[in-house]
């Protein structure tokens, strides 16, 4: 029987609270964008108005948005170290702890906030976990629109087919005036090498595929809250 939506809002809050308890005083934070990442927003202000001294780096306008109204300082993202960076996942390939990203349309400042930082922890429910990415989410890829028709042929040549997204008829236009390709591929073999395939596209700035970035994934679902580390495919 699916769960409720009071059920799933309670694993994200648990998996929230969980890795936002890790964050000490003095750090510097990413700040994930999408529902989950909003639970662990109202858990650091929750913490800062009990007297955690940090301050946060906003991965999209809306949690920039959000976290000022909720009293998180933010800083931009201008080159120093991020020493904890938490976010969400539309999925999560159980092992290796790659991920797909970007359904909320903020996948380059989610990529250079993970890469930004020392330690980036992944929250999800646990219906995001999957054995082969591509298995229920599309795959985001970010465009410049002045690109994009001959972006999305490329895609299709390198087994990334797609379509821009729309919302309420309209193109879905990024906080960095990119477009959205949504891509169908399937249970994806090889994420890395598709990746750069994708890479290698005129007219794309990047993808959804997050390969060696997270080391650690904390997941809630009816099981309780478990936490896991990347290990490496065989």
């Amino acid at each position: 029987m699916p769960e409720s939506q009071s059920a799933i809002d309670g694993f994200k809050r648990a998996v929230a609270e969980r890795a936002v308890a890790m964050i000490a005083d003095g750090m510097t934070v990413g700040l994930g964008s999408g529902t989950t990442a909003e639970f662990a927003l109202a858990a650091l202000a929750a913490r800062i108005a009990d007297g955690l001294r940090v301050v946060g780096v906003p991965t999209s306008e809306r949690t920039a948005n959000l976290a000022r109204r909720q009293g998180i300082p933010l800083v931009p993202f201008d080159g120093r170290l991020i020493d904890l960076a938490i976010d969400g996942a539309d999925e999560i390939e159980r092992g290796t702890l790659n991920l797909i990203k970007g359904g909320g349309g903020n996948l380059v400042r989610e990529k250079l906030v993970a890469r930004a930082s020392r330690r980036f922890v992944v929250i999800a429910d646990d219906r995001k976990l999957v054995d082969r990415l591509g298995t229920h989410a599309l795959l985001p890829v970010a465009l410049l629109p002045f690109a994009r028709a001959r972006a999305l042929i490329g895609l299709a040549d390198v087994g990334a087919p797609g379509a821009i997204r729309q919302v309420d008829g309209r193109d879905f236009v990024t906080d960095d005036n990119l477009v959205i390709a949504d891509c169908t591929c399937g249970a994806i073999a090889d994420p890395l090498k598709l990746a750069t395939r994708i890479a290698t596209v005129p007219g794309v700035v990047d993808c959804g595929l997050f390969v060696g970035l997270s080391g650690e994934v904390i997941v809630a679902g009816a099981a309780g809250v478990r936490t896991f580390t990347s290990v490496p495919r065989s």
